[in-house]
């Protein structure tokens, strides 16, 4: 009724929780998302470059994976030595790590060297991995076209397959 007093307990029952909860939940996503996409923060962990990957793959030290799409691979080649495991996997994330885990016969200690176009994207499979409980990640940050980290793969005229 217009000019009745209505007791505040009855506005603010009122009030959907739903948008404020779900507002909530997009900030906290977005936050969490922007870590993930921050090169500075794919520099956490254990990194190589190309120069030094390269080296141990050649000693067979280390299983160097190219995690780019087909789509890189024909454009830019592929690191010597490199397999090629899109990290766009058709089964996800679960497939990517099996058919990784077939490259290294099961072991999750074996060293395993990821490389991208700039280093981040092998940088957030390197956490992915990490978590999933592989112990020797490389993750290196200067990638093929080069990054932050230093020139890259082919700007150090490396070998390609």
């Amino acid at each position: 009724l217009p000019g009745v007093p209505v007791p505040m307990h009855h506005l603010q029952s009122t009030v959907p929780e739903r948008p404020r909860r779900d507002a909530t939940r997009r900030a906290v996503l977005a936050a969490l998302a922007a870590c993930f996409t921050m090169p500075a923060f794919a520099a956490t962990g254990l990194e190589l470059s190309p120069p030094d990957a390269l080296a141990q793959v050649k000693s067979g030290k280390l299983i160097l994976v190219d995690v780019r799409t087909p789509g890189e691979w024909k454009q830019t080649g592929v690191a010597q030595g490199a397999v090629m495991l899109d990290m766009q996997h058709p089964n996800g994330a679960p497939g990517f790590m099996d058919d990784l885990l077939k490259l290294t016969k099961g072991d999750r200690n074996a060293p395993v060297a990821l490389i991208c176009r700039t280093g981040n994207r092998s940088g957030q499979v390197q956490r992915y991995l990490q978590a999933q409980g592989f112990t020797q990640i490389y993750n290196i940050a200067e990638g093929m076209a080069g990054s932050a980290a230093g020139p890259g793969w082919l700007r150090r005229g490396l070998p390609l397959q």
